[in-house]
Order: C-alpha cells, then structure tokens, then sequence
C-alpha cells in the first residue's frame, strides 16, 4: 500500500485516525503497531514475518547489550545484532546480485553456474534494517537508553507512515514521542497541509513526469536526440526529487497528525552549490546515517587526507549498493564520491570563489549526469544514453521534437517544478507578509492575514482534489523508492 492509493487515502487512513482519536492514549501504541502491521502485510503478507523477526532480534539484542554494558559480551552482542541485520538485508536484496555476478564468472571460466529462484526484494527492507541498527548501536554507545517495552521498539521500526521509505529515523530521535506525544489542533491541522503538498507533488508533478521518462529511457539511444536525452534525465531529476521528497512531506505530516515530529529529509538539493552541500540537502537522513555509523568510525575528517579520502570511497560505494543490487547504482555512488574527493583535494575552494550560478550549474551538471546511471537498466544503456547527450554519434537534434513529449501538462508541470525546486516561493511569502505588515495599518492586518490563509486552504483542497481525480482516471502509480 502506498500514501498516493485511493486505498490508503479514503479507507485506510480514516478508520486509523479515527480509532487512534477514539481509544484512550494507553491503547495507541498498540493501536498504530496493529495498523502498521496490515500496512505493511498488505504489500506482501510473507514478508510480514521478516519484519517480526527484525523487531524480535532487535528487541533481546537491545536488552543483551544493556544488561553486559562496559564488558566484551557487550560488543559480542553488537557484533551479533549487526551480524543479524545485514545478513537478512544482503540475503533478500543483494544474494541475486552476487549470484548473477558469481554465475557469470563461472561461465567465462566453463564450471556449471549455481541454479537459483529469484528473491523477491521485501518492500522497505533497508529503511527498517538502518533504523534497527540505530537503535542497538546507540545502546552499545550509551547515547539512549534501551527500550524495555517490545510495543514501543517494535513500533519504533514499524510506524507506517516511514515504513516503506523512510525518512530513516534514529531511535533517540523519537524514543521520548514512544511514550508521550500531544497532539492539538494547530499539529493536526500542520500535518495535514503537510501531507496534502506532498501528496501533490507526488501525483501531480512526479507522476507527470514519470510516463516521459519511461518512454525516453526505454528507447535506443541510438535512435534518440540528444536533446531529447537531455530532456530525460533533466525530467528524471525532477521526478525523483519530487516523487522521493513528496513522500518524505506525506510521512512527516502523518507523523504529525498521530503526534510525532519527524525530521525533514530534503532541503532543496538542487539550489546546491556543490556536491558535499547537496548530501547535506538530498536524502539528510541517509547521509547523517552513514556519517554517524560509518564515516565517523572509520576515522571521519580526523585521520590523513588519503584515509579521508579511502573513508568517503566507502560511505559511497556503500550508499550506491544501499540504493540497490546493481553496479549502475554502484557506479552512482562512486560517482558522486568521486567528485566529493575532488572537491576535498582542493576544488572546493576554488569553487568558493566563482560566480555563484556556475557553482549552480557545475551541480547540477554532476548531478544530472550521476542520474543517467541511478535511472539506466544497466551500466551500457547508461554509458550508451551519456554518448547520446554529449552527442558522440550523429543523431538528430532539432528542438521541435520536444513537442512529442512536451504536452500542455507536462510544460505546467515542469514549470512548477523548477520553481518548486528552488526557494522562490518561500522567499515571496515572506516578503509578501513582511510588506503587509509595514503597510497594513493592525485593524486591517489580521483580516488580510485571515484572507491570505483562506486563499492557501482553497488552494490546498485544490490540490487534493486534483490529486484524487488524477488517481481516479490514471491507473499509473509508481513510486521510485518503494524499491529500495
């Protein structure tokens, strides 16, 4: 089930809001574990259980480490929590991959391959699996307290509203919201316009965007423009952005709305300036997790600057295989590694001193050109599709033939992702509220205010509704993370 289903949004979530308001504040943990289960179960029932494990193991490892803590036995048991977690992750998302890879060795070298069954890869397996790694790490570190109740751990890993894709939340994040939140109007209603814009975003920018995509990258490169290359990946970037950051906005206000305050996952990435600030504004939750549970272990920024560097090879070899079982997202991850040790080497500071749009556009360059690999099947569509862009073959290019793909929705789409992408509108609103109050004389003040609020709640119904019947006529629903 995901947030963007007529499912979830008219049956699903209703009957738990509703309930959760209805039983006494003791019964709501139970509650929302009890709908987290069925949320989850309803992607795959089987899978269920891998989840009950994880919750299980995490559970008696937390109470091991605690109970040995400042002995060997404590670190036994770490060893044997990490131990636990990653190898459920790499059985059930990596153990196709290595066996494909192994196979194919096998053949070049005439030994009979390994005969397997595909494993289906568990829906928010690797969301889960960080965030229990979090909490029995922190245990061992004595930076939270370990979670006596088996409700609240196990509701910890499995709310649903950051199930599937996160954002990853650390347990000592939200170890106190376990056992007392509050919820008033203001938060129900915050969570709300919340999860509305990001419904939006989700439904009416990144599935607009999606079937172009899907039409460009399913062609032969050979065949293709290079403009229209250009043109898909530069969509790709924006579909991403606004399908992955929607959803974050659609876990964040369903958060709020049951009384927990998540923290934000993206902060406009593509206003970056250079690589190491766009980590620090694409995905925050999965970069400070590896840079707390990883990159700081290995030695951080306070080893020798070649062990900086070996550290930053690794944080992002690992980042691009936590993305998926495949060398394309493999080579994304060295990719944007690559560009982070160059800019440590000395080129950030050069970039310091340019024109700040050609900071921009060296960005976005590196960017766009890494998404070829992340959306590409495989690493020689990839490689074949950066040919086609750079125009390394002789291929037609005129620019009417963007007019096959870029229909009246997609043209508004596309203008409102650009500028939804950068802080235009935050800045307009508030030097727009900034001027009224020096103009507005205070009788008048608060009704302008009032009026300005009503105008953002039409618009906000707007975009349900748009939403909704978008939903209602278009059976195309997809959602890049659900994957990973």
């Amino acid at each position: 089930m995901v947030f963007s289903s007529l499912v979830f949004l008219f049956i699903f979530l209703p009957i738990v809001l509703l309930f959760y308001y209805f039983v006494k504040e003791k019964y709501r943990n139970t509650l929302l574990l009890l709908a987290s289960i069925i949320f989850f179960a309803w992607g795959g029932v089987s899978y269920t259980l891998i989840l009950i494990i994880s919750i299980f193991t995490n559970y008696f490892v937390g109470l091991l480490i605690n109970k040995h803590l400042g002995t060997k036995l404590a670190r036994y048991y770490l060893a044997l929590g990490i131990t636990i977690n990653i190898g459920i992750l790499v059985i059930f998302k990596y153990a196709n991959f290595f066996i494909e890879n192994l196979n194919e060795i096998f053949v070049s070298l005439n030994i009979e391959p390994i005969d397997y069954e595909n494993i289906i890869l568990p829906i928010g397996i690797s969301f889960y699996t960080f965030q229990a790694l979090s909490y029995i790490i922190d245990v061992y570190r004595k930076e939270t307290e370990v979670q006596k109740s088996l409700t609240k751990l196990a509701l910890f890993i499995s709310l649903f509203p950051q199930l599937i894709a996160g954002p990853i939340v650390r347990y000592h994040d939200i170890n106190k919201q376990l056992s007392k939140r509050f919820v008033n109007f203001n938060k129900f209603t915050t969570g709300v316009e919340r999860f509305i814009i990001g419904l939006g975003k989700k439904v009416l920018i990144a599935n607009t965007f999606a079937l172009v995509v899907d039409t460009i990258f399913a062609m032969d490169p050979a065949n293709m423009s290079g403009i229209v290359a250009w043109l898909g990946v530069i969509l790709y970037a924006l579909q991403i952005y606004f399908d992955f950051s929607g959803y974050s906005d659609m876990a964040i206000g369903l958060g709020k709305m049951f009384g927990f305050d998540l923290l934000e996952n993206f902060n406009f990435p593509y206003i970056a300036r250079s690589i190491q600030e766009f980590w620090r504004r694409w995905h925050i939750s999965l970069s400070t997790w590896f840079r707390d549970y990883l990159y700081i272990p290995l030695g951080g920024n306070r080893v020798g600057k070649h062990r900086v560097y070996f550290n930053l090879f690794i944080v992002f070899l690992l980042t691009g295989f936590w993305h998926g079982a495949s060398w394309n997202f493999i080579v994304w991850g060295l990719f944007h590694g690559l560009f982070l040790i160059i800019e440590r080497v000395g080129f950030g500071k050069f970039l310091e001193k340019l024109w700040s749009p050609i900071r921009h556009f060296y960005t976005l360059f590196v960017v766009l050109i890494s998404w070829v690999f992340f959306r590409a099947d495989d690493l020689p569509y990839a490689l074949s599709y950066l040919k086609t862009m750079f125009g390394a073959r002789e291929i037609n290019s005129e620019f009417w033939m963007l007019n096959k793909y870029l229909s009246t929705d997609v043209t508004i789409a596309l203008i409102v992702a650009i500028i939804g992408s950068t802080t235009v509108l935050l800045i307009i609103q508030k030097h727009l509220i900034q001027y009224l109050k020096r103009i507005i004389s205070n009788p008048w003040r608060q009704t302008i205010l009032y009026t300005l609020e009503i105008i953002a709640g039409v618009g906000l119904f707007s975009i349900l509704l748009l939403s909704v019947i978008y939903l209602t006529a278009n059976s195309y629903n997809p959602f890049i993370y659900f994957r990973f």
